[in-house]
Order: structure tokens, then sequence, then C-alpha cells
């Protein structure tokens, strides 16, 4: 297959953030988008509009992000203002459907990732953009091959609203067994997390040295979500520094985890992998040890999921914290525990059914 730059098929047009002076809420000027937070699954979600744009995309523009995560992509619905995180794709419909273009730089994530310079922040430059190699495919096979892409992505949306009619299947069956907290369904005796785990705490209060084939795992914030670990970006460490936190935070299979900092704040996963015990997490995940007699950590993980009033923080801090003191002292209802492995079973088949 030949190959061309994607400097040859459409035109590049990194972006520049406007003085802040010019953002409003109240629709004043264009809707602007500072990078891959404003995304949607394909257009991005207008929250900020600036009424003195530097750089401006066009209506069916591809945006892609060039920080931090680097790669994501979506369409520009209109005629919109974009900051320095993202880039904007103008194609030569003559050369390329900017439809296929969209699902080739979606397979070049990874690629553009690597490319990636910086030490805190990695971002992509223009010269990098123009490089990337695009392959040349016939205007009449793209358009073959974009009905096939466009099929697919219809069959993938409707698993996902299958997905997650089941998650509601199953937040729908804890409350009609358990209700709320405000509003259970029976007089379930009360209980503090405190007296239910034999372990309450959070991971390595600061950062480790990285080193490659140790096979030792440093989690975050970011490693949970979709109700897992996932270890394929979580940084191998040094052997001795492991060893030396994992004492405190020992993470052992069916451990209750919890994000307890940050923009994820309340995503949690119960620890299955066979790595698990190889893993030591970081400051921004609380590990929770449940006392099994008392508590099963899949009723805990839907009573968290369910009363979101218990992750829920006000903070007057940028980023929201939920305090190791505020989770011990967080106080549940105990229903007996045959109830909750009841509750525990149909989530199993539940999850059957997803997988």
């Amino acid at each position: 297959m030949k190959y061309i730059k994607l400097k040859d098929v459409c035109k590049i047009n990194m972006g520049q953030s406007p003085d802040s002076s010019s953002y409003n809420e109240s629709g004043e000027g264009i809707p602007f988008f500072q990078g891959n937070a404003d995304f949607g699954d394909r257009y991005p979600v207008t929250r900020i509009w600036c009424s003195e744009p530097k750089k401006v995309a066009q209506e069916n523009d591809i945006l892609i992000s060039v920080r931090a995560p680097i790669g994501a992509i979506n369409y520009s619905k209109e005629k919109c203002c974009i900051g320095r995180g993202l880039a904007a794709l103008t194609v030569d419909k003559t050369k390329i459907s900017e439809k296929l273009l969209f699902w080739v730089l979606k397979a070049k994530k990874e690629e553009l990732n690597r490319q990636g310079t910086g030490s805190t922040f990695k971002a992509i430059s223009k010269k990098s953009l123009e490089e990337l190699l695009i392959p040349q495919i016939d205007i009449k096979e793209q358009e073959k091959d974009v009905e096939i892409l466009e099929k697919i992505y219809m069959i993938i949306q409707n698993k996902h609203k299958e997905l997650k009619l089941l998650t509601d299947l199953i937040s729908a069956r804890f409350v009609e067994m358990f209700g709320t907290l405000d509003n259970p369904t029976q007089n379930f005796q009360t209980a503090r997390l405190e007296e239910l785990c034999s372990k309450i705490t959070d991971g390595k209060h600061g950062g480790c040295v990285q080193e490659k084939g140790t096979k030792r795992y440093f989690v975050g914030a970011r490693e949970i979500y979709d109700d897992k670990i996932h270890y394929d970006t979580a940084p191998e460490i040094n052997i001795n520094e492991f060893e030396k936190d994992y004492k405190r935070c020992n993470v052992e299979i069916g451990d209750f985890l919890i994000v307890n900092t940050g923009a994820t704040i309340g995503k949690s996963a119960i620890a299955t992998d066979e790595r698990t015990i190889h893993t030591l997490l970081q400051k921004s995940v609380a590990l929770l040890k449940v006392r099994k007699e008392l508590l099963n950590s899949v009723f805990l993980k839907w009573c968290y999921r369910v009363n979101t009033k218990m992750y829920m923080v006000e903070s007057a801090s940028a980023q929201a914290n939920l305090l190791l003191s505020k989770i011990r002292k967080t106080k549940i209802y105990v229903p007996d525990i045959n109830l909750q492995n009841k509750f525990a079973s149909f989530v199993q088949q539940v999850n059957k059914s997803k997988f």
C-alpha cells in the first residue's frame, strides 16, 4: 500500500488560547474548545464561548487533541475557537474523505502518543502531524471502507447501550432489595465503615522510581475505571520501593478500591487480577479490606454507586479529596450477609450477560 503525508491531504491549524477575559458562559461569540476534556463521542460539548478567538476551526473540520492525552478525535459541528490543546484539520475532499481520515486518525492514536514530547505534559508538534503517514486509497474504495466502518461503529454503539441497560438493571435491583441510605427498604442495622473493614488506607504518598520488567505495578486513579484495574497504563516500579510500601497498603484479591482524589473520584473496582499482590497503590486510590463475615465487597461497591453522597465531596480546593477520615466514619446499612451474597450472585449473572 502507498502512503502520503497528512499535510498532503489537509490543512493543519494549530490552536492557540485566547485571552481569558474573552471567555464567557452566556453564549457571546463562538464555542470555545480548549482540549480533549471538551470532547464527546463524535462532537465536542459546548460549555464556554469566546468573543475574541485567536484560532478558529470551521464546520466539519476534524479536531485532534495535541496535548496529553494526545490523539483524541472529534468533528467540529460549527465554527469554533480552538485552544492550544487542539488542532483543526481541514480536509481536501478531492484526496480523502473526512470520514475515512477520522477513522485513520483514530487508529493512529498510539503512534501519535509515542511521538509526544515533554516532561510534565506530553504534546505533539505541527511538524509531527504534518509528517504522519496516511494510506493512499482510491476515492471509490474509500466510500466502501467508510460504509463498513460506520456499520461497525453503529454495532458498537448498540452494544454500549445494552451494557448501560444491564448496569442500570443492577442499580435497580440494588434499590429494590435495599433502597437508598436515606430510604432503606427495611430497618437494617447500620455501622461505620471502620467497623466493617479490617483496614482502610490509601496508597503511597509521593512517587516511585520506575523500572521496566519488575512486574511490580504502581496503580493510580487513571487505572481505575469500568469496574477494573487497567494495568496497561500502570508503570512498573523498583522492587525495593515496592517492598518498602506494600506492607502498609497490601492489595489482595477481593479488596475494594475507590478513587478518592481528583476528577474521577468515586470510580471503583474490586481486585480480581492475579497481579493484585504485585500492586502498589498511589495516594489517589483508597483501599478497603472488608470483614467478609459482615460485608460483601460487591454490595459495598454498589452501595457507593447508588448512594453517591458517600463520595461526593464539597471542597474549596481545585481538586476534590475524599478523606480517609470521612470514609472511616461513613455510616451505611448492613443487611444480613446472606442477602448481600444473594445480590452479589445476581450481579455475577448480569456480568456474564455483559461479557
